[in-house]
């Protein structure tokens, strides 16, 4: 059964809520979309709506955890990251504050919204700020994962989901830990490095390539700031080729921290959004247009392995 990332961040939610009488849910006026309506249901006394004011339900939530309380501020992720990134960097990550930034409908996968709504930036806008902690998680079993993971940890914390429905690929028990990449297909030769829903597209090709006698491994990246850099480098020189997969811009998102860490030269084939706006149109369309869908990646794999 598919299920959004954003959809199990609302379930995971509503569970914090009804555990934890100190969560306090923030939303500007989106809440049947980002799905916090559920913790509105659940505990109403624990759920506001600032309204259409992302800045200022940012500065609520810096001076809730100023009092001790643990706010979760959630919008699109163009309007949270985008729109309220002066409050973020100056009210949360500067002081440092315990205040959870949950970002739903990220990336091109939002489809027919278009452009304007499509926030293919906000992995860079987060990762250079001092102390914020970014996750991405790959699949609604992982998001889950990560909620109880926030709700634990001391400090500012982005998390992006997806309004584009995947397969779970992590099981049901699986715990997150930050900052350790997860390994999910074992292979040879080629790597992919993955993260978010990309991990599914991956594993799409995957299976693909396989009939042409090509096993890549697959690892998924969902601690995008902090990450085990050992580990990476232990992975991407353990291998002849390797691919980073991204449903974000080229520059500031996986791709970029990957070429940061490397402890020697090697030469990384991205699967990006190259510089470039979005449009409208079907998530299947967009990633197909874009080229960072299944199908591309095994185009690419093959071409480079002929090469």
């Amino acid at each position: 059964m598919k299920i959004a990332t954003r959809e199990a961040f609302g379930e995971a939610l509503k569970e914090l809520v009804i555990k934890n009488n100190d969560v306090i849910v923030l939303d500007a006026d989106l809440s049947p979309a980002t799905k916090t309506c559920y913790a509105k249901e659940a505990r109403p006394q624990q759920f506001y709506s600032t309204g259409i004011a992302e800045a200022n339900m940012v500065g609520i939530g810096a001076g809730l955890a100023v009092q001790g309380l643990k706010p979760f501020v959630s919008s699109f992720a163009m309007f949270l990251a985008g729109r309220a990134f002066e409050q973020i960097r100056n009210s949360i990550a500067y002081p440092h504050l315990n205040v959870k930034l949950c970002a739903t409908h990220a990336g091109l996968t939002v489809g027919e919204d278009g452009a304007t709504h499509q926030c293919n930036e906000d992995i860079a806008l987060m990762r250079v700020l001092p102390g914020m902690v970014v996750l991405q998680p790959c699949d609604a079993n992982e998001t889950k994962a990560m909620m109880q993971f926030m709700v634990d940890y001391d400090g500012p914390v982005y998390l992006r989901t997806s309004r584009y429905a995947v397969d779970n690929i992590l099981d049901s028990n699986y715990k997150f830990l930050l900052g350790e990449i997860v390994p999910i297909v074992k292979g040879c030769k080629i790597a992919f490095l993955a993260t978010g829903i990309m991990v599914n597209e991956a594993r799409k090709a995957i299976e693909i390539l396989a009939k042409n006698n090509i096993y890549p491994s697959l690892y998924n990246v969902s601690s995008l700031k902090p990450i085990n850099t050992m580990q990476l480098n232990s992975i991407i020189n353990s291998y002849d080729l390797i691919f980073t997969l991204e449903e974000h811009n080229i520059i500031g998102g996986l791709y970029s921290l990957v070429c940061e860490k490397l402890d020697k030269p090697k030469k990384i084939y991205p699967i990006a959004i190259q510089d470039t706006f979005g449009e409208s149109g079907t998530p299947e369309e967009l990633m197909s247009k874009y080229k960072i869908d299944a199908d591309y990646l095994v185009k690419s794999v093959l071409e480079t392995v002929e090469e």
